[in-house]
Order: C-alpha cells, then structure tokens, then sequence
C-alpha cells in the first residue's frame, strides 16, 4: 500500500492549470523529496491532499482510501507556509489549542510527546513571537504531529534556517519515520539538505510530474566524474577537452565526466607535462541532477 496515490490529477485557477494531470506516488514510511522550480505546482499539490483545495479532476487516494475520507483525513498532519500561531501565547498553549481543536484525550501529554521529538521541551512557556526562526519551524511540526498522524507534509520547513538549525531538522524528520514510521512528503529549494535524508523524490515542472525516482535509483543514474587539481588548471583543460567530451571546471577543480578510472587521467596528465596535485572520483549529486533533468526538459 502507498501512503499516497494521485493519478491524473488537474486544477486550475482562472482558466490557467496550476497541476495539470498529474500522476504521484508515495510509498508507505519514505520521506519523499517534492522538488519544482518556483510556480511549479508544488504548495497547490500539497493544499489538494490536505483538502485546502478542490480538485477539478482526477483522484487523489491516501493509503488506499479516498482522501475526503474522514477516517483517513485524520492521519494526515500539515505544515504549510506557516504555523498560524499567536504571536503573544505560550509554545505550550498555542498547542494546547490545537490539541482541543482535534479533540484529542489527555493533550498535556500528547503535548509533551511532540515537544520532545522536536527538541522544545524547555521552551513549553515560552511566547511564540520570542521564538527564533528555526524554533517557530519545529513548533509549526509539532502541531502537525499533534495526533500521532501516519502521513506528514511539510512545505519548505528548512528555507531561511541557518547550518544548526537545518542539522536538527534533519534529525528530527528521521526520527519521525523511523520511530513512529511516520510518511513525509517534504517540499524544498535546498536540495543539499534534501538529499541528505530522502528516500525518494518527485519532480515537478509546470504542474506535470516529470519524474519519480527512488534515491537508490538516483545514485546508480549520476553521472559519474573525476575531479582534479594541477599546477596549470588552464593549461590541463584544454588537454583533457582534446580527449575527453566533457570537461568542466567547478569549484576550483577539473571536473572530467563519464570516465570511470582516474588512472587514465593521471596518466594522460603525467603523459603530457602536467603534475597531478589531486584526484577523486565522484558522482553527481541531487542538486546537479535536477539541473541536469530540466536542462533536458527545456531543450525537448
């Protein structure tokens, strides 16, 4: 069974589709990376699953049922563009309320669980607006978990957080899945973090998903390159290009894409007057990927 499953799903705004057919797949406990460029579709995508929206067609199924269903509407937690606190209460209150809103039995301790996951549990008492960045983040994902939900959703939850901050959201969406084998469907711009934590990825490009594609999947497609550092950068690349097809400098390296064997650089380098300072074999990652996959799409 899929945590979520949309098949051929389209709305539209004015005469102009923001999704348009769009199929999805999202299986039961991966933390699924939604990537798309600015406009893509991506935020309307979530608000149709979380019901914020009405489809104008197509089907959208969350673990095998109708996603208006209120058994399972009640499995879902979202967090969208922001949390919808009060400025001037408490962490522990603005919670409080929630928890009263979904009906929930013995809230303190259920309040007490999601701070915990979350890492808040000495800032309970703590007004909202003093809260940093970063803290109002975890906040806004602990109402999302008030209720123990099955599927997670999470709209741009790192963007604006700073090195710390997006190292303990890592850890704590990690931790959702693997302890309370909790889905997340996670939207982001930052796709290095991303790709430190997602198990599969869905690609978005003018309201169509263009790709759906497990991380394990990913990591046997990238390309591969040898990278390299001589004394003479300017000089060796133009060697390596007279030899290789693709040769690009980045990061202050030679990047020679498609070779297998940094041998057969080194050795064509030494061959050839050029001292080889370092060498390292490496793949593509998430980021250039994506890069790579729209470059293609725009060229079709």
């Amino acid at each position: 069974m899929n945590a979520i499953e949309i098949r051929n799903l389209s709305k539209s705004f004015r005469g102009m589709y923001a999704i348009d057919r769009l199929n999805m797949t999202v299986p039961v406990g991966a933390i699924y990376g939604f990537i798309g460029e600015n406009g893509s579709g991506k935020s309307t995508t979530e608000k149709l699953i979380c019901g914020h929206l009405v489809p104008d067609s197509g089907e959208i199924k969350l673990f095998g049922r109708e996603f208006t269903d209120a058994g399972v509407r009640v499995r879902v937690g979202a967090l969208i563009e922001n949390a919808g606190c009060f400025p001037s209460s408490s962490v522990f209150d603005n919670l409080m309320m929630q928890a009263i809103n979904l009906g929930l039995e013995n809230p303190e301790a259920e309040i007490d669980r999601v701070l915990k996951i979350v890492r808040m549990q000495d800032s309970a008492r703590k007004k909202f607006k003093s809260c940093s960045l970063g803290q109002k983040q975890r906040i806004g994902i602990a109402m999302a978990l008030l209720g123990d939900p099955a599927l997670l959703i999470l709209d741009e939850p790192i963007n604006g957080l700073d090195a710390e901050g997006m190292k303990m959201m890592r850890e704590i969406l990690v931790e959702i899945t693997q302890k309370y084998s909790t889905t997340v469907l996670i939207s982001s711009h930052i796709l290095g973090e991303l790709e430190k934590i997602a198990t599969h990825y869905g690609i978005i490009r003018q309201g169509r998903m263009i790709q759906e594609i497990s991380a394990q999947e990913m990591e046997s497609r990238a390309r591969v390159f040898v990278s390299v550092k001589t004394r003479d950068m300017k000089g060796a690349k133009k060697l390596l290009q007279e030899k290789f097809a693709v040769v690009k400098e980045e990061e202050e390296t030679l990047r020679v894409y498609d070779v297998d064997e940094p041998e057969t650089i080194v050795e064509y380098l030494l061959v050839n007057g050029h001292a080889v300072c370092e060498v390292r074999k490496n793949k593509i990652g998430l980021e250039e990927y994506y890069i790579e996959l729209m470059s293609k799409k725009e060229a079709e």
